[in-house]
């Protein structure tokens, strides 16, 4: 009998920015090294015969908790990946509710009909998975392995494994991010020992405790954003709020209508983001010029999903690093709480954001 820790990873920038990564290569959060620390702690007298993880960079960050403390190696298996959203990928979820909202309600209620445009049905992506799993387990005979993963495919794959009918799959708990599941494996079937367990994580560091968004019934319904380029006659008002001359947003737009967008909360212009592209005194970087956000959004989530957008500008067009001019009406507080630090000399004044792969 084999015995496997499937592990989900840790919190990382589509859970913190709000945007649909599934096989997206995101990057781990603050918030989940922390996740990745109490894990470890977790695991420390547990013994571990090999570690396997998805080829995606915040599944193989979480997996050191496991794999470098024991000194062994980490292997990688691609059918391990998240559930693959094809033309969604690195959307936000504000965006694809707004203006897909049809495929969102099915995708929300884990509708047997779904498939992302390009990807995966959920199907597709649990047989998937499943296979991998085999394969991985079928080598471990009486042995014990940790398997890291993500939400949405461990999601699938357990209603497979107690073979959960598809009119019941909205009722799927969710799991939190570095959440544990103990399955064991007779070379033929798999059960599940326990599930989703995120006992290892004080609430300050749980990702569900903090969100809503899979509360049915959320106190408060959090925003998600979605972009789109600014619209001088339109966005006026906006324009003015945020400080910014006419003549300066008209230059943005005309050099490249992606680094002028409006923040827009369905169908509400909410805030603005002023991207510069252009190469700084340091190198591989990009710039927020300015961030702004209406007083009545000026949370923290809302701020970050602005900063979602600017990463995935700049890490599209070759860029490891962020710089940003910190806005005087968000609280300061957020972006040392979120990887942010004292840029250097030559950026004197501005915080940095690393958004590169070497971590």
């Amino acid at each position: 009998m084999t015995t496997i820790y499937l592990i989900r990873h840790a919190e990382a920038e589509g859970n913190l920015y709000r945007r649909i990564h599934g096989w997206y290569d995101a990057l781990t959060t603050t918030r989940g090294w922390l996740q990745i620390q109490a894990l470890e702690r977790r695991f420390t007298d547990i013994p571990i015969d090999a570690v396997w993880s998805s080829p995606l960079f915040r599944t193989m960050a979480t997996a050191r908790a496991i794999y470098r403390p024991r000194g062994l190696e980490l292997h990688t298996h691609p059918g391990l990946r998240e559930l693959h959203f094809g033309r969604w990928e690195d959307r936000t979820f504000g965006d694809t509710r707004y203006n897909c909202p049809q495929e969102m309600a099915l995708f929300d209620r884990t509708d047997p009909t779904w498939q992302a445009p390009g990807g995966e049905t959920f199907q597709m992506a649990a047989a998937r998975f499943d296979a991998a799993l085999r394969s991985i387990a079928d080598q471990y005979p009486n042995q014990t392995i940790a398997v890291f993963s993500h939400g949405s495919v461990i999601r699938q794959f357990l209603a497979l494994v107690q073979n959960i009918p598809a009119e019941h799959w909205s009722e799927l708990p969710f799991c939190d991010n570095t959440a544990v599941t103990c399955l064991t494996y007779d070379g033929t079937a798999f059960s599940v020992s326990f599930e989703g367990d995120n006992s290892h994580l004080d609430p300050d560091i749980s990702t569900l405790a903090r969100q809503s968004w899979w509360r049915k019934h959320a106190p408060v319904p959090e925003v998600n954003l979605w972009y789109r380029p600014l619209e001088i006659q339109t966005d006026r008002a906006l324009l003015a709020a945020a400080g910014l001359e006419l003549t300066e947003a008209q230059a943005a737009l005309e050099r490249d209508p992606n680094t002028l967008v409006t923040a827009m909360a369905e169908g509400e212009p909410v805030g603005l983001l002023l991207l510069a592209p252009e190469q700084t005194s340091l190198p591989g970087s990009g710039v927020i010029r300015r961030l702004y956000l209406a007083p009545e959004h000026r949370g923290e989530f809302a701020a970050l999903q602005l900063v979602g957008q600017a990463v995935s500008f700049f890490r599209g067009i070759g860029r490891d690093r962020l710089l940003l001019t910190p806005p005087p009406e968000v609280d300061q507080t957020i972006w040392m709480e979120n990887s942010f630090h004292p840029a250097p000399a030559q950026a004197a004044g501005l915080l940095e954001l690393y958004i590169g792969y070497d971590q």
